[in-house]
C-alpha cells in the first residue's frame, strides 16, 4: 500500500495523550500512527519490546499483540462470507451453520446477535450458559467470537486467516500482520502478571485464537483500507459493500439506549450512548476497535482520518479507567482537528 508521508505537528497533543497512557499502564513500549487526508502525518515509537534492558527497540516493524482488535478481521471474514453468498443473511439462526452442535441453548440466536454482542451466551469452565435472551441486552463475551469463527469455517471451507490472507494481506502486501504459532524478534512481549500468560505456542494460525500481532503502520493501513472502502492505489481490492456492512450499525434495537452499537464487531458511533468506548466528541459514522492490550484503531470518515495507538500492556492497572482513557484518545484527536 502506497500512502504519502508528511509528518506535521497538528496531532502532537495525541502523542502526548498516548505517552501519558503508556505511563499509567504496565507497558514497556508504545506507538502512535495517524493518517489524515490520505497522508501519514504522525508516526512515533518509543520504549522497548520488553523490560529487559537489552530488548529490541520499538520501531516501524514492531508487531504488537492486538487482542480484541482481531475482531475487526473476523468481522471482515463474516462480511466477505455474506457478500459471496456463503452466508445467506446475518439474520440466519446460527444452528443453520452448526450442524454438529444443535444444543437447545443456541435456539433463537442469529449471526447478527453474535456480531453485535447481543447473543446472551457465556461459557464458564467450558460449559455454555445463557445470560439473557438473544437480542434483549448487550454483553462482551468471547464465546460469540468462537462460534463466529466456526460458522465462517463451516460456511466457506476456509479459516478466517485464509480469507484475510487471500483477499487482503497478499493484495496489499501486508507482511507485519498475522496469527503466529512461534515467537520471533519482531513481536513485542506482552507485559503481564506471571499468572496471566497471553502467549501459548500451541495456538494455531487459523485466526480463531488470540495470538494475532500487527505493526502500528499496518494496523493503520487496515483502517485506511476500510476508510477507502476497499479501493486502494487505483484498484478495488474487495467489494465496497463488504466494508459498508462491516462498519455500519447492525445492532438490534435494544431497550437500553445507553448500550454500545456495533457493526460487524466494530464499535460504531451512532446514537449517543453512555457505555460506548468512542469519545463523545467523535462524530457519528466513526468506528473503533479496542484490545485488552490497549491497542486501538479509530476511523473517522467525516475527517478522512485513521488513528492507531499501540501498547504492549495486558489489561488495566489498579484504578485505571480504560473506557475514559480510550474516549480521551478520540476526543483529543477531535480537539486537534478543531484547532
Amino acid at each position: 500500500m502506497i500512502i504519502n508521508k508528511k509528518i506535521n505537528t497538528q496531532f502532537n497533543s495525541v502523542v502526548s495523550n498516548v505517552r501519558k497512557t503508556s505511563e499509567l499502564v504496565d507497558c514497556s513500549g508504545a506507538s502512535v500512527f495517524i493518517i489524515h487526508n490520505d497522508t501519514i502525518v504522525t508516526e512515533e515509537y518509543w520504549g522497548k519490546h520488553s523490560k529487559d534492558p537489552i530488548s529490541r527497540l520499538v520501531q516501524e516493524d514492531t508487531q504488537f499483540h492486538v487482542a480484541s482488535v482481531r475482531k475487526s478481521y473476523i468481522g471482515f471474514a463474516v462480511a466477505y462470507a455474506v457478500n459471496k453468498g456463503y452466508l445467506e443473511s446475518i439474520d440466519d439462526l446460527i444452528v443453520k451453520y452448526l450442524p454438529s452442535n444443535r444444543m437447545p441453548i443456541l435456539n433463537g440466536t442469529t449471526i447478527r446477535h453474535l456480531l453485535t454482542h447481543t447473543h446472551g451466551l457465556t461459557s464458564i469452565n467450558g460449559e455454555l450458559y445463557r445470560e439473557f435472551p438473544s437480542g434483549e441486552d448487550w454483553a462482551y463475551r468471547g464465546i460469540g467470537i468462537d462460534i463466529l469463527t466456526q460458522i465462517v469455517k463451516n460456511a466457506t471451507g476456509k479459516s478466517v486467516a485464509e480469507i484475510l490472507t487471500d483477499n487482503v494481506f497478499k493484495p496489499l502486501n501486508f507482511t507485519e500482520t498475522g496469527w503466529y504459532g512461534e515467537i520471533n524478534e519482531k513481536l513485542a512481549d506482552v507485559i503481564r502478571k506471571a499468572d496471566d500468560p497471553i502467549w501459548n505456542a500451541s495456538k494455531g494460525v487459523d485466526g480463531d485464537n488470540m495470538n494475532m500481532y500487527v505493526s502500528s503502520r499496518e494496523l493503520a493501513e487496515w483502517g485506511y483500507f476500510h476508510l477507502r472502502k476497499g479501493y486502494i492505489n487505483g484498484e478495488q481490492i474487495v467489494a465496497n459493500e463488504i466494508m459498508d456492512m462491516a462498519t455500519s450499525v447492525q445492532s438490534p434495537r435494544l431497550m437500553d439506549t445507553e448500550l454500545p452499537q456495533n457493526g460487524y464487531l466494530w464499535f460504531v458511533k451512532d446514537l449517543p450512548a453512555r457505555k460506548t468506548e468512542i469519545g463523545e466528541l467523535v462524530p457519528k459514522g466513526s468506528y473503533q476497535i479496542l484490545g485488552y492490550t490497549g491497542v486501538t484503531l479509530l476511523v473517522i470518515p467525516q475527517h478522512n482520518l485513521v488513528a492507531v495507538r499501540s501498547f504492549n500492556s495486558f489489561g488495566s492497572t489498579d484504578g485505571f479507567d480504560y473506557l475514559a482513557d480510550v474516549r480521551g484518545f478520540g476526543n483529543t484527536i477531535m480537539t486537534c482537528l478543531k484547532n
